[in-house]
């Protein structure tokens, strides 16, 4: 069935305007600043509302195989449209960690049948399965994930030889978490001299401190630049970083790129003191400072992409003394809406929200025909209300582990219909039936 989505705010490649959108079989084929009829069509009248192309998230953890006590590809992909996530890259720490082929085709297997926005996976690096991640296919695969910073089962990269041949000899984009091992290791033992295992939640940054980040963070831009990498730093976290990235020539040309997540937006060390271990990711929440300095690269570019590393865990399991509280928390249902809230407060124009949330993951990693509002290209659409409030209670999270740091915000602006492939997977409800693509990359 033909849709219209009639009188939409659009906002697309820096500009808002009064139009209506034609989807057909999934794609759209027509922009219209008027009005537009077909008589088979089914007519959705945004009125009122504004249409974006849907957030394009390339940092999730959807804990599928092996923890999915936590989450699953099925359930998390449900919160993702209803947060206006149309598309998702995930991350290969799940269990078995995703080091061959065969666990990475199982992923793209599990995602085509359960997953109902579109998908891809990283593959993942270790230490001695460079053979493995040379034989991925760049057409089909989003990247090559290195851990360079610890992280679960046998990811932790630290083996300089490697690296350097990854680097080298790697073609498709590489991504990293970057936190230097050595002076992780160091802080705990300090603090862990100091307080045993119940360390203090508020010395977390100084435990993952930013002078971690920087270091390991520098090394690798550092290598990538050595080797001319494509290479893309994931979640900075400190003022520091943002000096490593360039905002002098256009994203399509960067070889190296850098993101930042809604929570180091969000967020800072003072928040500790309320919301405890559910705040604790890696790397750490850090200063009000760092929190602004990481928003100023945003706006001028030196940042390329807002992300979530949407990464739950059970409430027990967060809820437990600092060395065994897990870092991570779930984000996908609320990542358009606190940068929503941030353009209320005047610290962000819709325009730039969209560069950062759908245009720039698109260009970043040449994802094939999305990422844009734009003639023949797949329909995965968002529309909002932005003055529409409603508070983020337990009732309304479809996150499997059932809890989320927003509990208790109230949010102005409210998603009211998701679209993945033209298909509406999402009208207040998520609407059931309809499974997304594979995306595909133009490397």
């Amino acid at each position: 069935m033909a849709i219209i989505v009639q009188n939409a705010q659009i906002i697309n490649e820096g500009q808002i305007f009064k139009g209506s959108v034609l989807i057909e079989n999934g794609i759209i084929t027509k922009i219209s600043t008027k009005e537009i009829h077909k008589s088979d069509a089914e007519i959705i009248d945004a009125t009122g509302k504004h249409l974006i192309p849907g957030m394009i998230d390339d940092q999730v953890h959807f804990r599928e195989p092996g923890l999915t006590h936590k989450a699953d590809i099925y359930s998390e992909s449900r919160a993702a449209v209803a947060g206006g996530i149309t598309s998702f890259m995930e991350m290969p720490n799940t269990v078995p960690n995703t080091l061959t082929q065969e666990l990475l085709q199982d992923k793209y297997d599990i995602a085509s049948k359960n997953s109902i926005a579109n998908y891809s996976f990283f593959m993942g690096a270790s230490n001695d399965n460079l053979d493995e991640v040379l034989k991925t296919n760049p057409r089909n695969v989003c990247g090559v994930k290195v851990f360079m910073g610890s992280s679960t089962g046998n990811m932790l990269v630290d083996n300089t030889e490697v690296l350097e041949e990854l680097f080298s000899k790697c073609k498709m984009l590489v991504a990293a978490h970057c936190e230097d091992e050595p002076t992780v290791k160091a802080n705990e033992a300090k603090y862990k001299a100091q307080y045993g295992e119940d360390v203090p939640i508020k010395y977390h940054p100084d435990i993952r401190s930013a002078n971690a980040c920087y270091l390991s963070s520098s090394f690798a831009v550092n290598l990538a630049k050595k080797h001319g990498t494509r290479f893309h730093v994931l979640h900075i976290s400190t003022a520091k970083e943002t000096e490593l990235f360039d905002n002098t020539i256009s994203l399509k040309d960067k070889k190296i790129t850098s993101e930042a997540c809604v929570h180091h937006l969000w967020f800072s060390d003072a928040d500790y003191e309320t919301k405890g271990t559910l705040i604790k990711w890696n790397p750490a929440v850090k200063t009000a400072n760092d929190r602004d300095k990481i928003f100023e690269a945003v706006l001028n570019n030196k940042i390329d992409i807002i992300a979530t590393d949407h990464a739950p865990h059970t409430l027990d399991e967060k809820q437990n003394k600092y060395f065994k509280a897990p870092s991570g928390g779930p984000l996908v249902q609320h990542a358009l809406v606190p940068m929503l809230e941030h353009y209320h407060n005047g610290k962000i124009s819709l325009e730039k929200i969209v560069e950062k949330t759908s245009h720039a993951p698109a260009d970043c990693f040449n994802i094939e025909k999305r990422g844009y509002i734009r003639e023949g290209y797949h329909a995965d659409l968002v529309l909002f209300d932005l003055n529409n409030p409603w508070t983020v209670e337990k009732s309304n999270l479809l996150y499997k582990c059932g809890w989320s740091p927003f509990e208790g915000v109230e949010f102005k602006a409210k998603i009211s219909h998701t679209f993945v492939n033209g298909n509406l997977v999402f009208d207040g409800s998520i609407i059931e039936g309809n499974n997304g693509m594979r995306l595909l990359f133009n490397n």
